[in-house]
């Protein structure tokens, strides 16, 4: 059985720094300080971060997939699979000018999730929107329009037996409008303070979470 790596914590001796940091997988012993250059010495006792998935099986045989509709950032669409994968996603389409696992920046933040996450890539999102709609799939867009619904707007009187495409769109020009007619709900996540959004990858985070977690028990209200 396989151990799990052990960290040490370093602190700076200098008493007008004091740094305090853990070591890493590629270094193990520090001697100085990266910010001050002073000497480090190691305090407390070695640990290790080792984090056992709390989650035995999927709480919904329920097919979840995503849609990337023309994303522009590597970086996001790796952190995005990494959640899919938690998540535990059943297919995700990287569609139009979406980067794909196959970009050499892609492994910075999708540490190898496209092992275990099924994806392929499409030119042209609209017509896989609609062949999975025909499909029986229900489309849920996350996206801010004039008949949005907020994403924790949940009817807990009804259940979906419905598989789910969720679709998140381009970082600056959003969702397609034709996907966006398409879909049979549109969803928001209420903004508290003075940005108007969040970064692709997080919005897609909560929005593959929420949906994930309510399909054994709720449902979205439909966009009026």
């Amino acid at each position: 059985m396989p151990t799990s790596p052990l960290f040490q914590i370093f602190e700076c001796q200098n008493a007008d720094c004091r740094l305090r940091f853990p070591s890493n997988l590629s270094v193990d012993i520090f001697e100085k300080c990266p910010l001050c250059g002073n000497p480090v010495l190691p305090v407390g006792k070695p640990f290790n971060n080792f984090k056992r998935s709390t989650l035995i099986a999927k709480p919904s045989s329920n097919q979840i997939r995503l849609l990337l509709d023309n994303l522009r950032s590597t970086l996001n669409v790796g952190s995005i699979f990494r959640t899919a994968n938690c998540a535990a996603i059943d297919h995700i389409y990287c569609c139009g000018t979406s980067p794909t696992p196959a970009h050499a920046k892609f492994s910075k933040s999708g540490l190898n999730s496209e092992e275990t996450v099924p994806w392929s890539y499409h030119r042209n999102a609209l017509t896989i929107v609609e062949d999975l709609k025909h499909n029986g799939f229900e489309i849920y867009s996350l996206e801010v329009t004039s008949k949005s619904v907020s994403i924790f707007n949940l009817n807990t009187s009804s259940k979906s037996a419905n598989d789910v495409l969720l679709v998140v769109g381009n970082e600056i020009s959003g969702i397609d409008p034709d996907i966006l007619d398409l879909s049979d709900s549109i969803v928001y996540i209420p903004m508290l303070g003075t940005k108007t959004s969040l970064n692709v990858s997080i919005a897609a985070a909560i929005g593959i979470y929420v949906k994930r977690f309510s399909l054994t028990e709720l449902k979205f209200l439909a966009a009026r």
